[in-house]
This record gives structure tokens, sequence and C-alpha cells, in this order.
């Protein structure tokens, strides 16, 4: 059985996710949602409901896989360039 999620919890967690789009900025483009708004999210003023918690957890899944690809991408060139002295 899961613990329910208070509504701090989910603000906290939620804040930490937009930490890791970059911000607010950032994680506004990639959400779709205005800045303001993300700020009441993260802030508590705003209920986190559970559709945004599914989209911040799609867009967290994209976010991994172009992470991944550019760090694949990363080790492809150090592996083709000689290295520096």
């Amino acid at each position: 059985m899961t613990t329910p999620s208070s509504p701090d919890d989910r603000s906290e967690h939620f804040a930490y996710c937009v930490q890791l789009f970059g911000g607010t900025t950032a994680a506004s483009r990639r959400l779709g949602i205005d800045e303001r708004a993300l700020r009441r999210f993260v802030n508590g003023e705003k209920p986190i409901g559970d559709r945004l918690l599914e989209d911040t957890a799609t867009v967290l899944r994209k976010f991994v896989a172009e992470a991944t690809a550019a760090d694949e991408r990363i080790a492809a060139l150090l592996k083709a360039e000689p290295k520096a002295p």
C-alpha cells in the first residue's frame, strides 16, 4: 500500500522537477505552462493535480532521452578525436 502524498510533498517534488528542467522559464517552455502559473504550483498557491504530474513525468522521460542522446554524441566525438596533450 502506498502512502498518500500531501499537497506539500507534491509542491516540493514539482519544484525539484522544475529545477531539473533548468528553472521556471525552461520548465514553462517544456511543459507549455505560463511562468506565473508554474510559480503558483511551485509555491503551493495552486494544487498540483494528477494530470500535471503525469505531464511532468512524460516531459521528464523525453528530457532523459535527449540527455542520453547528447551524452552518446559526446562519447562518440571524444572517441573519434585524438586526445589533447
